[in-house]
């Protein structure tokens, strides 16, 4: 189940490369060069940071087929119809929510310590979209302007830490901690939530001052 998820979290990053390609005007290759760097930039830094070798994507052909194929087709969709405004931000929260969560499991069966299970799942969430912005030209990259981002990868690494510890089922504690991160992008996208930004703090600080 583990691995069919992951393809579908791989999928959804696919789909949001190609999306920010077609919003930067790029060309067909610059959409599979999205596809494929938004896809496997995390689980990438990932591996490297836990000497992983050869890094995962190297020898899974079914991912990689998944990722051609969802590019291809998204292109393809995008020849003759509009998605909604909102389309990349949302196939965006289904990678973060689904990749997180592998990276959690990934970092558990390394045997690290839990501090860096979390660390290490919202690197493997984060990564591919802020790889994905920067080539799109993007600054900052949506991970720095969205900061409900690497807040709900952090919450939904840190949910299924602790539904592990409890002892809850491996397809359990994945759909929870997913449906967590996922939630609270959604939430953040539609209710325009964030946290409170350093600007407000410094310009509260320099009123008082004033004052």
């Amino acid at each position: 189940m583990l691995h069919v998820l992951y393809l579908v979290g791989v999928a959804s990053f696919a789909a949001s490369g190609v999306l920010a390609a077609h919003r930067a005007n790029m060309d067909p290759f610059g959409g599979i060069v999205l596809a494929f760097a938004a896809s496997i930039s995390g689980g990438t830094l990932r591996d490297l940071i836990l000497g992983r070798h050869p890094l995962y994507w190297t020898h899974d052909w079914v991912l990689l087929t998944v990722i051609s194929c969802t590019a291809v087709a998204t292109m393809l969709y995008l020849r003759r119809w509009e998605l909604p405004h909102r389309s990349l931000m949302t196939v965006d929260a289904i990678g973060l929510a689904v990749v997180t969560v592998i990276g959690a499991r990934a970092a558990l069966d390394a045997g690290v310590t839990p501090f860096a299970v979390i660390i290490l799942a919202v690197l493997t969430g984060v990564t591919g979209e802020v790889v994905r912005d920067v080539l799109c030209g993007e600054f900052p990259p949506l991970l720095l302007r969205e900061e409900v981002y690497a807040t709900a990868a952090l919450a939904g690494a840190v949910g299924y830490l602790l539904l592990h510890w409890a002892g809850a089922s491996d397809t359990l504690g994945t759909v929870v901690a997913a449906g967590l991160v996922f939630a609270l992008r959604m939430a953040a996208i539609h209710r325009e939530l964030h946290l409170p930004r350093l600007a407000d703090s410094a310009t509260r600080a320099a009123e008082r001052r004033v004052r």
